[in-house]
């Protein structure tokens, strides 16, 4: 009888792989869950091996806060249209950071930003400043825009509800109790409009990135 293959030798370790991992730590358990043992366990190795990539914990929170703002697209060196760019970048943002929501509270808290993160925030700037944003109002751009997006981000992952089948169980649920006759426009709200045919609470993201460009534009000046 043949014997069997052996097995596929494993891949060597390096500092992507680790920040790799540490990813799908925090995606599983949040930031609080990265450790130098818990990294080390995702690898199937000894926590002292990863000392030979990086030298301590907060160089994995920092490699990994630079690992998310590289996956978030940027607007190339042709954009013409700063609105288009900044809404290209917002959506990007918000898809990245749904996916690591435990992002948020990291990336503008550590001290030592990585190359990514650093280019990241000179092209959004980039974009302000050349279609004619002073810097003062470039400033208040991207702390709006950043703001609006996180927030969401927070907003969206706490709802109950996921699917619009989800969102007819919860509306239903409330409206069992509800004292319809006392709260006649939160029940207007669940009636006509969230439980009305196509609602998807994620366009509200859109609408409101529009006001917040809309206002910008009026003072871009």
């Amino acid at each position: 009888m043949p014997s069997p293959p052996p097995p596929p030798p494993r891949q060597p370790l390096s500092t992507d792989r680790v920040l790799e991992a540490a990813i799908r730590v925090a995606d599983r358990g949040g930031v609080e869950a990265i450790t130098m043992r818990k990294v080390a366990q995702e690898l199937g190795v000894e926590a002292m091996s990863l000392y030979h990539h990086v030298p301590n914990k907060d160089a994995i929170l920092d490699g990994v806060v630079d690992a998310v703002f590289a996956a978030i697209e940027l607007p190339g060196p042709g954009s013409h249209d700063w609105r288009d760019a900044i809404r290209a970048r917002a959506f990007s943002a918000r898809a990245v950071l749904s996916q690591h929501s435990w992002a948020l509270g990291l990336m503008d808290s550590r001290r030592n930003p990585g190359p990514a993160t650093l280019r990241h925030h000179d092209a959004v700037l980039g974009v302000l400043r050349k279609a004619g944003f002073t810097l003062p109002m470039a400033a208040h751009a991207v702390s709006l825009v950043d703001s609006y997006i996180g927030g969401f981000v927070i907003q969206e992952e706490s709802l109950p509800m996921t699917t619009p089948d989800d969102v007819e169980d919860v509306a239903a649920g409330i409206l069992e109790h509800l004292p319809t006759d006392e709260l006649p426009y939160l029940t207007e709200m669940i009636v006509d409009h969230a439980l009305r045919p196509g609602y998807d609470y994620s366009s509200e993201f859109d609408y409101g990135l529009d006001l917040i460009l809309d206002a910008l534009e009026a003072r871009r000046g």
